[in-house]
This record gives C-alpha cells, structure tokens and sequence, in this order.
C-alpha cells in the first residue's frame, strides 16, 4: 500500500468512528480488566491461638485464615485427628512443614536411606490429605557429613529430585524447594536458584517458594518470586523483616508491598503462610498482622 492509499484509507476509517459517535479505541477493543487476585493467609500450629485443633481452627476461622500448614511428623502421626477436625471448615492444607528425618545431600547411605523413608511417608500423607507439596532443604549448614558444594552434587541433587518429584506428583502433590540465608544454609540461598533446580529437575512435581524473612538475601522481593514464576512458584512464607516476629511487629521495616505486586502479577493461587515468632501477645498480634497484610495486598 502506497503512501496516498494509506492515508485515504485510514481518514475514513477516522470519519465512520466520528459517525458512529464512539472513541477510537471502540475499534481497537480495551484492555481486559485484570483479575481480582485473593491473599490466602495460612497459619502453622503454632502461630494459631488454642489448645485442640478445634479451637485453633475456631481462631483462624474467625481471622478469615484459609490455610492450615502442619508440620511433616505432626500430620503423619495425627492425621486422622487433623482430618476430622478439618471437616466442614473453610480450611485446607496448604504446604506440609518438612518434618522428614535425615537429609537429601548426606553423605552417610544410612542418614539418606532415612530421608527417603521419611519424606515418602510424609509425601503419602500431603497428597492424601490435598497439601500443596511438602517443604524441603537439600541441607542446612549444622547437617554433616554433607556432599561438597559442587557441581557433581547439584547433578546428583537434580537427579534424586526428579524421583522424588515424580513420586510426589503420582501422589497428586509435590516437593518444595525452600531456600534459606546463608547463615542457615549455603545451599540454594536464592529463590532463583531454586527455580533453576526445579527447572533442571525436569519434573513436574518439583516446586520452589520464597520466604520474606530469608529473602533479605535477595537484591528484590519482586525479582525473587518473578524468578520463580508461575511454572515453580508453590508457596510463600512471612516474616517480620528484623527480628522474624509476627508482621508488624517490627515497624515500618515489615513492608511486603513489592512482594505483593509480584505475587499479584503472577495471579498467584496458593498460600502464604506465616513462620515466625512473637513479641507480643499472640491474639493481639496476630490480628494486627492480619489486617496490616491484607492492606498492604490492596496498595500492591
């Protein structure tokens, strides 16, 4: 089309919008409206306030919490107890808190013949009960004798992982990666890094989260759960930013908007989970986080 042709045409283009009254973005379409993304605020047993099940449930009900993450052993050992207690609730399990005896990296075949026991009973229990994935660290700093920090041992890392995901997703749920500080672990201190693994596990039953306290590593909280996208990310955990209390517990530090945005831009569908401490009183705290959460979720 010549330069003439175009102009012709676009002008009456122009001339039947002005006719019909409309913008001329009527004819370009608009941009769809973005879905409302839902903050899924999930408690451990021990953030929740009460005795039984029963009546941590009856709490976290009444502070709209939508998740409940147990610990590995605890839901093994008392899953029937856990089940019943969740009947009828708007409650569901969100990731499974380790829990699982040895490690992945050991060096010692008898400490890694009892992670794999463990962590496969463990797994059982999760997708029995519809969790999200089982949370995991290849190791921390204090398990020894440990494999060296080498590529040979990210190879192998890659390996064990892609078996263990594939029996985790014929269990209808999956591994979580989680990476820690380096004053925990010097493995995978970055949520990219445990994207990376994910990706090189090749196997659909590998994930990754990010955690708000042990993302004080990261140059980012938008970057490091971008990182790991829609494809790995399965899971958050949260924090106070100093001293890994309750939110807002710590003041103005305990900002997560960036974090947030991120999470919202990815429609994030899973949990949050808080893993922390508390200063104060508990009841009160826990309130007060609650809502600083959910305003923060809104100015994302």
């Amino acid at each position: 089309m010549d330069r003439r042709s175009f102009l012709k045409t676009t002008a009456v283009g122009a001339a039947a919008v002005a006719l019909a009254g409309g913008p001329a973005s009527v004819l370009t379409g608009c941009t769809p409206k973005k879905p409302k993304v839902a903050l899924n605020l999930s408690f451990q047993t021990g953030i929740a306030v009460g005795e039984s099940y029963a009546e941590k449930f009856d709490y976290m009900e009444s502070l709209g919490i939508v998740g409940y993450e147990p610990g590995g052993q605890e839901l093994v050992r008392r899953y029937d107890e856990i089940a019943k207690a969740l009947e009828g609730r708007n409650l569901k399990v969100s990731a499974i808190c380790a829990g699982f005896r040895g490690f992945i990296l050991a060096e010692d075949p008898a400490v890694k013949a009892e992670f794999d026991s463990s962590m496969r009973e463990i797994i059982d229990a999760a997708g029995q009960i519809g969790s999200t994935g089982v949370i995991m660290v290849p190791a921390f700093n204090h398990q020894k004798p440990c494999m060296p920090h080498t590529i040979e041992t990210r190879n192998y890392l890659c390996a064990q992982l892609h078996e263990l995901g594939e029996y985790a997703l014929s269990k209808g749920t999956a591994v979580i990666l989680e990476p820690l500080n380096r004053g925990e672990a010097f493995y995978m201190r970055l949520v990219a890094d445990a994207a990376a693994i994910c990706r090189d596990s090749e196997s659909e039953g590998v994930k990754c989260m990010g955690d708000f306290w042990h993302m004080k590593e990261e140059t980012s909280d938008y970057g490091a759960l971008m990182s790991a996208g829609k494809q790995y990310l399965r899971h958050v955990h949260i924090a106070s930013r100093a001293r890994r209390v309750t939110p807002g517990e710590d003041g103005e530090v305990d900002n997560y908007v960036e974090g947030f945005r991120a999470m919202k831009e990815l429609e994030f569908p899973y949990y949050m989970s808080f893993e922390c401490g508390c200063a104060g009183d508990r009841k009160e705290a826990n309130a007060a986080a609650v809502e600083l959460l959910r305003q923060q979720w809104e100015q994302a």
